[in-house]
């Protein structure tokens, strides 16, 4: 039997989404970004249910106190009664769901469709996009704007520190969602990003990512050109350092503000101090200073995201001394450079970082931040261009800022092609030939056991993966308890 593919996608989420929905159901519900949009439809007073092969806390306890039904795996009776059916990017076109939307004929859109159909009509929309930085970037956006009085709507892919939560249904005039370039739905390969209509979009930096669905630079570049061009001529675009940025955004339609440390850019910051508790800079808009801040983050690369909201937010219009304010009580975003714990004088920080550019930039953020300790870098090759070896060399000078590397080998590593893997064993050999201290590991655990025998007092020890790690954040913490508890010495901690 021939199989079915749904014949009614939505083209234009703002125009499109139909009239008089009540009930919704998101197939691959448990996922971050369409577990929050979830809670948002709930918010607005839909019925909404989801499906997923992986119903597990947190997540699952979270929409369910929420009073969103969970329906275990994909079955096309979960589609029930629902006016409106929203498919998550990890379906695929066989899945039974989406063969019984072609069988049944019911609508249907992606997840940036909705966002942009049910939050973003009549909305001030800021889209933050970005190889590197647009989580962050996003979230200091949001905030600022809270902060301002304005209760802005927003859907971001990590958790704000400040919220506690990646989204919220505001009652203002702003929306602020973060663009992502990877492909939206087995029906629609484009980018997220297309289905968004900006005021602003700050696009913080292009480079090569995403190994498993593109190509070449040319081919992201391409991807974020065409973004470029659906701009609106009223729009502007906060544009970052970068050949590539300028490259991409040289025939935007629309307004062109540029930032960052270097060349003759529009926003130009300095930073005065650049340790703990705060990073501290004063920026220069047109060559005349427009103000100081104190950041409570590491690193320049914090400070260009830092730059691009407060460019943003002047061409807004909203107060200079305000948004100074707000950025001084911006508690980050988990898993961005999060403090998880100190044990025994012992600092554990996590970093969602993968890509080299995001390593090394982080690590030299850190190290500037913390400059009498040590810093353990433990590193997990997770993500689809990360266990591809068309980053191997440029990982191999990532850690530069680092005493000590500890490096995982590859989970999973079958979902890539044997003569395209990545080789944890080579970088570790690499880092090794160039002089550092690195050391190789089949699993979390026996970076634990190292770390319980190596770590001392004074160090930091920074992990970095987008994934769990198998726990290691909380397992490096209970050893360290339970080492320093117990009072051990001679290369330990007391």
């Amino acid at each position: 039997m021939m199989q079915k593919t749904p014949p009614h996608h939505l083209k234009s989420s703002l125009n499109t989404i139909p009239q008089g929905v009540r009930r919704v159901h998101l197939i691959a519900v448990c996922g971050t970004g369409m577990g929050a949009l979830a809670l948002m439809l709930k918010e607005i007073g839909l019925e909404v249910s989801g499906s997923d092969n992986g119903i597990y806390p947190p997540m699952s306890d979270l929409l369910a106190d929420n009073g969103i039904t969970l329906l275990e795996g994909y079955k096309a009776e979960h589609l029930g009664d629902a006016d409106l059916v929203v498919v998550g990017n990890a379906i695929r076109k066989d899945n039974p769901e989406a063969l019984a939307l072609g069988e049944r004929g019911l609508p249907y859109c992606s997840f940036p469709e909705a966002v942009a159909g049910f939050f973003g009509r009549g909305k001030r929309t800021v889209v933050v996009a970005g190889t590197h930085g647009k989580t962050t970037t996003s979230s200091m956006m949001a905030w600022v704007l809270n902060h301002a009085g304005k209760d802005p709507s927003f859907m971001i892919g990590g958790v704000l520190q400040n919220f506690s939560r990646n989204c919220k249904v505001g009652q203002g005039e702003f929306l602020v969602v973060e663009g992502d370039e990877y492909d939206t739905a087995f029906f629609d390969k484009g980018p997220k990003f297309m289905h968004y209509d900006p005021e602003v979009t700050i696009l913080t930096s292009v480079e090569f990512d995403h190994a498993d669905i593109y190509d070449d630079l040319g081919d992201v570049m391409g991807s974020f050109q065409r973004f470029m061009g659906r701009h609106r001529p009223e729009a502007a675009v906060v544009a970052g350092p970068g050949s590539n940025v300028a490259r991409v955004t040289a025939e935007a339609p629309c307004e062109v503000l540029t930032y960052g440390f270097k060349g003759e850019s529009l926003w130009r910051p300095e930073i005065l101090k650049d340790t703990a508790p705060a990073t501290c800079f004063r920026l220069f808009h047109k060559g005349e200073l427009y103000g100081e801040y104190a950041l409570p983050m590491p690193g320049g690369h914090n400070v260009e995201n830092a730059v691009a909201v407060i460019a943003a937010c002047h061409r807004l219009g909203l107060d200079r001394h305000v948004v100074a304010d707000a950025l001084a009580s911006f508690k980050g975003v988990r898993r961005r450079q999060e403090i998880r714990g100190e044990e025994g004088g012992i600092l554990v920080v996590d970093d969602f970082a993968h890509h080299p550019t995001a390593v090394a930039s982080t690590l030299a953020a850190v190290r500037s931040f913390y400059p009498d300790r040590r810093l353990v870098a433990i590193f997990e090759p997770r993500t689809n261009s990360s266990m591809r070896d068309v980053f191997q060399a440029a990982y191999a000078t990532a850690f530069d800022a680092a005493d000590l590397v500890c490096v995982r080998t590859p989970p999973q590593p079958e979902k890539v092609p044997e003569g395209e893997r990545f080789s944890s064993d080579a970088l570790v050999k690499a880092l090794g030939a160039s002089g550092k201290d690195a050391h190789l590991f089949p699993d979390a655990g026996g970076i634990v056991d190292f770390c319980r025998a190596n770590a001392r007092k004074g160090d930091l020890l920074m992990v970095m993966s987008n994934g769990g790690f198998e726990g290691i954040h909380g397992r490096l913490l209970a050893m360290l308890e339970a080492r320093h508890a117990e009072g051990k010495k001679g290369g330990g901690v007391a």
